[in-house]
């Protein structure tokens, strides 16, 4: 049998020459080769891209190997490159699959693919679940592939090394002329990913006065993990407080996820900036819609949509969910608190180089700093606080985990009302108040998170806390 691969929230994830290997990637292109010619879509073709990491644009590259050994037509994108313009080439020249090499904000040791659909889309669990039951099925002896010193130059290939079709594409959704007016100073920190050059070529072309941090490429990301958040992003914080700039933007490994460093040097959760943007779209742009949010994200969101006679959907984990309820409902923006969201019109996958855009229209048509729009949404709203954390364990231990939370369903004695419990992605506790507890695995790492939202951060620690009690973490 060939080496095991799993389909997570955010596609395949694995260890570098632990399970993402030559091997293992060449079985994952073989298996959805073999999709493709099943679904009678190889003519079609495939979109491969690839980010910074390590044996990224390798791995790129021996998947064409493959795809091309199967007669599958591959539009390669060969510069690194961020994931959701990747979703958008697949959209645009309408090919049946797209595929992403990387892994995302995981550690520097793990790479990964994500696979696309029709129309730029993520996988759902229907294509990924089959995925993985056909690639693990395969031997090394079922690759088909051309040689390495043949793939350079076939006939089937087309190398991509222009980004002009996304960065327009953002533009043209952006209001540019009214950026250009505003004079705004911007700190970029692409935390030695792949989101300099369009974000930065945006921002320029309106004007903005751009400083970009922790470009260059580094496969080992300076020695932290490049995912855009508080503990991350000090050294972001301290150029945007010195430097007097008006906006900080941290980006996460591949561009999908952004975290936002205010005026004052504060930072600003993903759920913050998804409450700010949603605010801004029904009440400055004027556009009617609901929201969608994942089961983990600020219910905040409910109140502006109540506040404005819209509603707020739930859904699991696992940007799919959202954008599939996105094009249900014609809701205009969807997002998750680990920092992906996407706008109406937009692609159907996260973007954080297209929800920066907009957080930077919105300042320049207020001609008013950020930190004073949050002030304004906590006047008008009230506030939630969340709490995250997360928690390793060992193959038994997960399996004793999963009986107690799931099985037996136990749950501990809370401070407060239980009002809801529920199942749809891990364990979701709702109480009275508007505060939530969530227990689940995570979909892309070795973990179980544990999130709480209250009126107050220590009412959410209060919560988590019970939790990991009653668990026996930490032990």
């Amino acid at each position: 049998m060939g080496g095991v691969i799993e389909f997570g929230t955010g596609g395949w994830r694995a260890i570098i020459a632990d399970g993402f290997t030559r091997a293992n990637v060449r079985l994952l292109g073989q298996g959805l080769a073999n999709r493709m010619v099943a679904e009678q879509v190889a003519g079609r073709g495939i979109v491969i891209g690839y980010d910074r990491r390590f044996l990224s644009r390798e791995s790129a590259w021996w998947l064409a190997e493959v795809f091309v050994g199967n007669q599958i037509p591959v539009t390669l994108i060969d510069r690194a490159a961020p994931t959701p313009m990747i979703m958008y080439t697949v959209r645009s020249i309408d090919t049946a699959y797209g595929i992403a090499v990387t892994a995302s904000h995981n550690p520097a040791l793990y790479n990964g693919v994500k696979v696309f659909t029709a129309g730029g889309r993520d996988a759902d669990a229907e294509v990924t679940s089959s995925l993985q039951a056909q690639v693990n099925a395969l031997t090394d002896d079922d690759v088909v592939a051309v040689p390495s010193h043949e793939i350079v130059g076939h006939e089937l290939v087309t190398v991509q090394k222009s980004m002009n079709w996304y960065i327009d594409s953002i533009l043209d959704q952006v209001d540019t002329e009214t950026i250009r007016h505003a004079h705004l100073r911007v700190v970029l920190d692409p935390m030695f990913g792949v989101s300099q050059t369009c974000l930065q070529t945006i921002l320029m072309t309106a004007r903005c006065d751009v400083e970009v941090i922790n470009s260059r490429h580094d496969t080992l990301f300076g020695g932290r993990l490049p995912s855009p958040n508080l503990d991350t992003l000090h050294e972001l914080q301290a150029k945007v407080r010195d430097s007097g700039a008006d906006l900080g933007i941290g980006t996460d490994g591949d561009a999908d996820r952004l975290g936002i460093i205010d005026d004052r040097g504060n930072y600003l959760s993903a759920n913050q900036v998804l409450v700010l943007l949603y605010r801004y779209l029904l009440v400055d742009k004027g556009w009617q819609g609901p929201v969608v949010r994942n089961l983990a994200t600020t219910h905040l969101l409910d109140r502006v949509a109540a506040r404005h006679g819209e509603v707020c959907y739930e859904v699991p984990v696992g940007f799919k969910h959202i954008s599939s309820a996105m094009a249900a409902h014609d809701a205009i923006i969807g997002g998750e608190s680990s920092g992906g969201l996407t706008v109406r019109g937009h692609i159907a996958g996260k973007d954080g180089v297209y929800a920066a855009s907009l957080l930077v229209e919105m300042l320049a048509a207020s001609k008013r700093h950020l930190s004073e729009h949050w002030a304004d949404i906590v006047a008008e709203y009230g506030s939630l606080e969340m709490v995250e954390t997360a928690w390793e364990f060992t193959p038994v231990r997960r399996q004793a985990l999963m009986e107690q939370l799931f099985d037996r369903r136990e749950l501990p004695s809370f401070d407060r009302e239980v009002s809801e419990t529920s199942y749809p992605d891990g364990l979701k506790v709702r109480f009275g108040d508007d505060a939530w507890l969530v227990v689940r695995f995570s979909g892309t790492e070795p973990v179980l998170r544990i999130f709480a939202e209250a009126p107050t951060e220590a009412e959410a620690h209060a919560l988590v806390n019970t939790m990991v009690g009653f668990l026996g973490l930490g032990r």
